[in-house]
C-alpha cells in the first residue's frame, strides 16, 4: 500500500527517500502491464546490442553512416538501462522507494541521453545530407576525426544543458509529499515536491527543451529541405528513388523519437480532462518505443545490416 508521508514545514533538508508511484490508477494492473514493458525491454536490449555487434564485427559496415547508428544504439542502450530495471521493480515488486541521489543521478541520465539522442538524429541527417548533396566528398567530410568530435560535442551539450538541474534540485526545501506519481524521476515531477519559489527551475526547464527542440528539429528540416531540392534535380525516376530509400530509415528513427515527445508535450499541457495514467503512459511511450523501434527500423530497412544478420543466423542453423 501506497505510504504518503509529509514533511513538516520547518524541515528544509532533502528528503531520504522519494517515492515513485508507477502508474497511478492502475495500481492493480501493474504486474499485467509488466509483461509487454518487460517484453519492450528485453527487445530493445537485443536489438541495440544486436546492431553494435553486426557493426562492430562487419569490416564493410565501418563506415560514417554506421557510426552514428552505433552512437544511436547505445544512447537507446543507456536511456532503457537508465529507466526500465527501475520500472519493472516498482510493477513486479512495488519496489517504489529511490533515494534522493539516486533520483537525482537517474534524472540525470534520463535528460541528458534524451538531449543526446536528438543530437545523434541531427548529425545523421548531415550525414544523409552529404551523401545526397555531395557524394563525392562524403568521405573526405565525414572523416573518423569529425565523427569522433561530433560525438563528444553531443555529450558535452547535453551534459552542460542538464548538469545544472540535479544541482538547483539539491538546494530546494522538500516539506511537502515526496510521492512522484511517475514511473521515473523527472525533472518537473521532483521540482513539483519543493516548497520553495521555482520560477527559475520551471523557466530553465522549459528554455532547454524548447532549445533543443526547436534547434535540433529546424537543423533537421533544413538539411532535408537540401535533400529533396537535389533529389528532385535528378534526371530518372530511379535515381530519385535511391536517393530517398538511403534516408528512409533515418526519417523513420526521427519520427519515432519526436512524434510521442510532442504528443506526450501536448497531451499534458492541454489535456486537462485525460485521466492521470494516460499522461503517464504517453510519457513512458517517447522513452520505451525510440529504443525498441530504431534497432528494428535500420535492421529491416538498411540491406547491410539485414544481410549481415540473416547470415549469422544461417550460420547459427548450420
Amino acid at each position: 500500500m501506497l505510504l504518503h508521508v509529509n514533511f513538516s514545514a520547518s524541515n528544509t533538508t532533502s528528503p531520504p527517500v522519494f517515492l515513485l508511484t508507477g502508474i497511478p490508477g492502475l495500481e492493480a494492473l501493474h504486474r499485467w502491464i509488466a509483461i509487454p514493458f518487460s517484453t519492450v525491454f528485453a527487445t530493445a536490449l537485443l536489438g541495440n546490442c544486436t546492431l553494435l555487434y553486426v557493426i562492430k564485427t562487419e569490416p564493410s559496415l565501418h563506415k560514417p553512416m554506421f557510426y552514428f547508428l552505433s552512437m544511436l544504439a547505445l544512447t537507446d542502450l543507456v536511456l532503457s538501462l537508465t529507466t526500465m530495471p527501475k520500472m519493472l521493480g516498482i510493477f513486479w515488486f512495488s519496489a517504489q522507494e529511490i533515494t534522493f541521489k539516486a533520483c537525482l543521478v537517474q534524472m540525470f541520465f534520463l535528460h541528458s541521453f534524451s538531449i543526446v539522442e536528438s543530437a545523434v538524429l541531427l548529425a545523421m541527417a548531415f550525414d544523409r545530407y552529404v551523401a545526397v548533396c555531395n557524394p563525392l566528398r562524403y568521405s573526405s567530410i565525414l572523416t573518423n576525426s569529425l565523427i569522433a568530435k561530433i560525438g563528444l560535442l553531443a555529450l558535452a551539450r547535453a551534459s552542460g544543458l542538464v548538469l545544472p538541474l540535479p544541482f538547483l534540485l539539491r538546494r530546494l526545501p522538500y516539506c511537502r509529499s515526496h510521492v512522484i506519481s511517475q514511473c521515473y524521476c523527472e525533472h518537473m515531477a521532483v521540482v513539483k515536491l519543493a516548497c520553495a519559489d521555482t520560477t527559475f527551475n520551471n523557466i530553465y526547464g522549459l528554455f532547454v527543451a524548447f532549445f533543443i527542440v526547436a534547434l535540433d528539429l529546424l537543423s533537421v528540416g533544413y538539411s532535408y529541405l537540401r535533400i529533396l531540392r537535389t533529389v528532385l534535380s535528378l534526371a530518372s525516376k530511379e535515381e530519385r528513388l535511391k536517393a530517398l530509400g538511403t534516408c528512409l530509415s533515418h526519417i523513420c528513427a526521427i519520427l519515432v523519437f519526436y512524434i510521442p515527445v510532442v504528443l506526450s508535450s501536448v497531451i499534458h499541457r492541454f489535456g486537462h480532462h485525460v485521466a492521470p495514467h494516460v499522461h503517464i503512459l504517453m510519457a513512458n511511450l517517447y522513452l520505451l518505443f525510440p529504443p525498441m523501434m530504431n534497432p528494428i527500423v535500420y535492421g529491416v530497412k538498411t540491406k547491410e545490416i539485414r544481410d549481415r544478420v540473416l547470415a549469422a543466423f544461417s550460420c547459427k542453423r548450420l
